[in-house]
Formats: structure tokens, sequence, C-alpha cells
């Protein structure tokens, strides 16, 4: 009898259409199921001796709310046979596929990164309360109250490289920590160790099941400064473990990720996985993915495209698709950036369709998901601009060298560290919230700096910039540690101090004035959060929670502020 092994996820969702991710233990029909009637069924696919299915649900009724069950070759093995009771040995209320009524109905989008696998049931959590757990709380405790419409996971989903106590010993007893990689992880089967630890969690397994899900990749789910430069690349394709590491890592993302991001008609026409489902074993078809994907960036897309009713979200991948090249420096590839751009625009002419300049775009709302931070504090903006300008020889062989090492200890990678790119999402930005079909905002939504805030560009007098409002939200992490050096350096980057000492980095390194200026209009906050957008025709509202221990050791999640938007 085929067991379940991981999930339900429950990722794309739209008016009358569903898909359900699952692992199951042997090859086998998965099944969903709901009371009306509506589901669907797939065959697992294989990779690397695992069993996986995104399961097509169909026939799903707008507005409507539909538990489901999920069955292997016709038995019940989801929801767990003590699931239920809200507050007992696992047990939670049914999982559920909500459809959205039409496109006019609010949209809440919650959304975080980086995220350390939560300890054991009964260990002390060193980092505090997870905000996704305490989220599952706070959904299984009232099932018909608000919940997010979609989740959306910014990146360091899964840390290679910085394993838990129990992983490490796990991998000790494996193959033993005395080789490279040492205690982190080197192959496809450590890597689905990880997704384990983290999607088993309870909460967290039955949040993911009721509550659709995007994701992205960042550095820590292969490992950190993962295509932080060129150089830093041939450092680690010398290492004799590097390989086997990256064609994992991109090889579990697909699976575990990637797949479930994409809508049934990209998958429908997606070759790879018509490839992988087509044969007994799908192994060698996604290792020979990877492969390319490693080899030429250029060739895969990682970043895509999800509309929400009048909410347009573009997820952008801003680790694989760099161009990495110190003369030619870019967070995004020609084709990425011209993917980018057109998804942006798409509907607004001139274009494909339309020639109307003035014509309305089609969403009242543009989300732009990336990882890192596009707005930084201006210290920190400074800083690596003027980082990027030494890495690329402006002062000198000797200055370049010591940016490299710089680089790579301090983490100097964002937007900012690619000019070029910096600018043109500003122009771009400029362009899509301009004119009388102009959104009424344009939030860049992002993570990894282990902090929360929100920073509001602006655009110098006599330049075109936007009618819409542009907001950089950041916030980070979901469960992870916030050392008090990443307090103090924050706090003091946004200082007229640092911003002053920013300048003077910017002048030695020759680096010209960017063309926005910005203002942090919330923040800095501390601590294991979510940020949730609702947005409802043309108004957006901003909450940020933050997972906080009460008396008697229960975590609830505390709202810290709520704003108007727009």
């Amino acid at each position: 009898m085929a067991r379940l092994r991981l999930g339900p996820l429950l990722r794309y969702v739209d008016g009358s259409s569903a898909t359900v991710w699952v692992e199951a233990s042997r090859p086998c029909t998965a099944e969903v199921r709901c009371p009306d009637g509506s589901g669907g069924e797939a065959r697992t696919f294989q990779v690397a001796g695992h069993h996986y299915a995104l399961v097509p649900v169909t026939g799903l009724t707008p507005g409507t709310s539909s538990p489901y069950e999920v069955l292997l070759d016709g038995a019940t093995v989801w929801p767990l046979p003590d699931a239920g009771v809200v507050g007992g040995p696992g047990g939670f209320p049914p999982s559920v596929i909500r459809t959205p009524a039409d496109e006019h109905e609010a949209v809440r989008v919650a959304f975080g990164s980086c995220r350390w696998a939560a300890p054991p049931a009964g260990e002390k959590d060193p980092v505090g309360p997870d905000a996704l757990d305490t989220l599952a709380a706070r959904i299984a405790a009232d099932p018909d109250g608000e919940r997010p419409d979609v989740l959306l996971l910014l990146g360091d989903q899964v840390y290679a490289d910085e394993v838990s106590k129990g992983t490490r010993r796990w991998l000790e007893a494996r193959r033993g920590l005395d080789e490279p990689p040492g205690a982190e992880v080197a192959d496809y089967e450590e890597y689905t160790h990880l997704y384990y630890e983290s999607w088993l969690d309870p909460e967290v397994r039955w949040l993911l099941s009721t509550v659709p899900s995007c994701m992205i990749f960042d550095d820590h789910d292969v490992i950190d400064d993962w295509n932080t430069s060129a150089a830093w690349l041939t450092d680690m394709r010398a290492t004799p473990w590097w390989r086997e590491r990256v064609l994992s890592g991109l090889m579990s993302y697909w699976v575990h990720q990637h797949l479930g991001n994409l809508p049934p008609d990209r998958l429908a026409d997606d070759p790879l996985y018509e490839a992988v489902r087509a044969t007994p074993d799908g192994t060698d078809a996604l290792r020979a993915f990877a492969a390319d994907a490693d080899h030429d960036p250029a060739s895969v897309r990682w970043s895509y495209r999800r509309d929400f009713g009048r909410v347009r979200l573009l997820m952008v991948d801003t680790r694989a698709a760099r161009v990495l090249d110190e003369q030619n420096r870019s967070m995004l590839d020609p084709e990425e950036a011209t993917w980018l751009r057109e998804q942006v625009l798409e509907g607004r002419g001139p274009g494909p369709t339309t020639t109307d300049p003035t014509a309305p775009v089609p969403y009242d709302h543009l989300l732009i998901g990336t990882s890192l931070p596009w707005l930084l504090p201006h210290l920190v903006h400074d800083a690596e601009g003027w980082n990027a300008a030494l890495c690329r020889g402006d002062r000198g062989a000797r200055w370049a060298r010591f940016g490299e090492d710089l680089r790579r200890r301090a983490d100097l990678e964002h937007w900012a560290a690619f000019p070029a790119s910096f600018d043109a999402l500003a122009e771009l930005i400029a362009e899509a919230g301009s004119g009388p079909g102009a959104p009424a905002t344009i939030c860049v939504l992002s993570g990894d700096v282990h902090h929360a805030y929100i920073a509001e560009p602006t655009w110098p007098e006599g330049s075109p910039g936007p009618d819409a409002r542009v907001l950089q939200l950041t916030c980070s992490p979901v469960h992870n540690s916030i050392p008090l050096s990443i307090r103090l350096g924050f706090r003091f980057g946004w200082s007229g101090i640092g911003r002053a000492l920013g300048r003077r980095f910017a002048g030695h390194g020759g680096s010209p004035r960017p063309p926005v200026d910005w203002r942090k209009t919330g923040g800095p906050w501390f601590g294991n959060q979510l940020m949730t957008l609702t947005l409802r025709g043309r108004s957006a509202r901003l909450r940020l929670d933050q997972a906080r221990e009460e008396r008697g050791g229960k975590a609830r999640l505390r709202t810290v502020v709520e704003s108007e938007l727009s």
C-alpha cells in the first residue's frame, strides 16, 4: 500500500481549478477528491527513487470552499487519521480549496522569507516562535475567519548550508563529515531530508495543504553567496563537491517548489514535465536539465507570473538569472529582463495586444516578488555600488581584490550591487506606473535581510515619475536568528550619519547618484514575522504580524502595524 510521505501542498488555485502536490512512498495513482464531485488524478513520476505527483483538480465552483481528500491507489491518506480535532495530536480542520468568486474580490497576499525548520515538539526553539506555525494556529482556531488567499515564500525555504543539529547527526550517520562539504547537504537525497524536516512540521504541513503558495529560491536554497560573482563561481567549480550540490539543488527545487508555481496551461506545454512523466525514471532527464541550467542560466526561466483577479504577481529570479561578467554585471540576463518588461507592460501599448498608449492595464496592483530588496538603507546601497566599482577594477587591481573579498564577507549582492539593473528597474516601474491607466500601487516584495521595513521612492522633479504609489515592502525572517549586529547595522544604515558615510563610499567609487531617492516610512522591525497585503479594487492595506511567545509557552501572531497604502 502506498503511503503519503510528504504533502499535500495546495499550490495553484483559480476560479475552477487547482493543483495539489504530493510525494508517495512508491509508484501509484494520486487522486484529489472533493464532496461535490470535483477533483482529479495523476500518476506519480520518479526522481532519484522518490515518487511525486502534481494532481490537477478541475470542476471547482467559483466562490466556494471545498474540503478535499487525497487518495493513493484508492486508499485515503489525507486527512490524517487523527485530524479534525483542533489541538489534538496533529489534528486540524479539513484542508480546503477556496476559489475566488470573480476578479473584483479582495485578495490577501501574505509574504516572508528565510525559514529554518522548527525544532521537534518539546524542544525549546532558540530563535523564537515560527511565524508559519503561528499563522497555522490562527487559521485552525477560526477556519472560517480571515486567511491569506496566497502565501508567497520569497527564498531560503531550506538551508542547504546551515543544517539543524538533527540533520547534522543524520548526515554524520549517513556518510560522515570528514570530507567536504562536511555538515552541509551534498546530494539529492540529502535535499529531500531538508524538505521532510521543514514540511512535515505538523502546523506547516496543514498550512501548506490549505493555503495556496508561490515560491522562489534565494542563495541558501543552494549555498550562501550563490552566484555573487564570476570569481566566486570559478572558485566553487574548482571544488570536487560543488557540481553535485548545485545540480541536486536545482533538481530538488524544480520538484518541490517550481512545478507547483506553474499554472496548468504552462504545465501542459512544459517539455521537461512531459519528459519526466513519460519515462519510468525521470532522474536522467531532470539531471540533464539542471546541468544545462547551471552551464547556461539564460536557457532556463525560473521566474513566473500569476494573476489574482486585478492583482498581477511577477516572481523574479534574482539568483540564477544573473550576468556575472564584471564589465557587464546584471541582476537579470537580457532575455529575463525582456520577459519582465513584457509581463509588466502587457495590455498597455504599444504592444501585441493594443497600440493605445493610454489603455488601462489589466491590473489595479502590480507585485514584483524578488528575494533581494530593491531599496536598501542608504549606507548599504552606496556601499554596494562602491563595491561594484572596486570589483570592476575602477580603482585598480589591488582594490578589486579587496572588493571581491569584501563582497563575499559582507553579502554585498543586492540590486544596488548591480547599478545598471537597479536603474533599469526604477525606469520600468516609472513607466508601468504612469499614465491614465496606471495601477494604484506597485509593490516590490522582498526578504533576505532578516528584518522588515517599508521604503518609498521619489523621482526627481522634471523626470517622468509614476502616478501609482510605489513601495518597497521587505519582510524576513519567517523563522531565523536576528543577531544584534544586524539590528544595529541596519538602524545605523537608515540614519542621517549612515547616509552621509554612504555618499563618501560612493564618491570614492565614482558612483553616480541613483535615478530615484527614497525614504524609510516604516520600521525597521525585528522578529519572526509575516506581512499581509489586502488588495480590494484600488485600495491596498498592509499589516505586519510577529510571532510572539506568551505565558504558558503558547505562541501567537501579534499585529505590530497596520496602514492604508492607497
